[in-house]
């Protein structure tokens, strides 16, 4: 299993949204205009950028870091992030010997306000019905390899609830301002299939 390989779903989806979006605005249902807006938001306001805010804060914080851990979305709520799919957030913080990671089984529920729209590998029936049954196996396709004495806690989200991976701040961060941090916090890392990175790390 690897993201590369989503690419011809990806393609394929897009065509045939793009069809339908053209349809739908040739017959007056649509505006095209307000669908690039709904786009923009997710692509520049809403997305990874704002999760990677919440970690970096929490990881400089430690007062913070609590509030976040004992009540995600009214911590969460603190730096402005909340509405559709993040109504109730539940943060799960990784440890040297606890490493979390999240699916939906059911569908592709995510926390929208903080890390944006999920990737098409997040909803493919192959990750959501593998990472429960062999979460070493695929993290291990996905690129992570965790010790064998690491617990791997799988995360199903719902309607009801989103989680959002705290990942462990990498090593050889402590210089580092909390605004520069940020840039080591991924989306793939905030939903437990990826460590964080560390400075310098593509």
């Amino acid at each position: 299993m690897s993201h590369d390989g989503d690419h011809d779903e990806r393609s394929e989806l897009a065509l045939r949204v793009e069809a339908l979006e053209s349809l739908l605005a040739e017959k007056g249902f649509l505006d095209p205009a307000h669908v690039d807006a709904i786009v923009r938001r997710y692509e520049q306001d809403v997305g990874p950028m704002n999760g990677a805010m919440v970690v970096a804060r929490a990881w400089v914080d430690p007062a913070y870091r609590a509030r976040l851990l004992a009540d995600g979305t009214a911590a969460i709520a603190e730096l402005g992030f909340g509405g559709p799919q993040g109504e109730y957030m539940v943060v799960l913080a990784n440890t040297p010997a606890v490493h979390n990671v999240v699916v939906c089984t059911l569908c592709s529920c995510y926390p929208w306000p903080v890390l944006g729209l999920p990737p098409a590998w997040y909803k493919s029936p192959a990750y959501r019905s593998r990472i429960v049954r062999e979460p070493r196996a695929v993290l291990h396709e996905l690129g992570l390899e965790l010790p064998a004495e690491v617990e791997i806690r799988v995360w199903d989200s719902s309607s009801e609830v989103r989680y959002l991976v705290l990942p462990e701040r990498p090593a050889g961060t402590d210089a580092l301002s909390e605004e520069a941090l940020r840039a080591c916090v991924t989306r793939d890392a905030m939903i437990g299939v990826a460590l964080a990175r560390a400075p310098g790390d593509g």
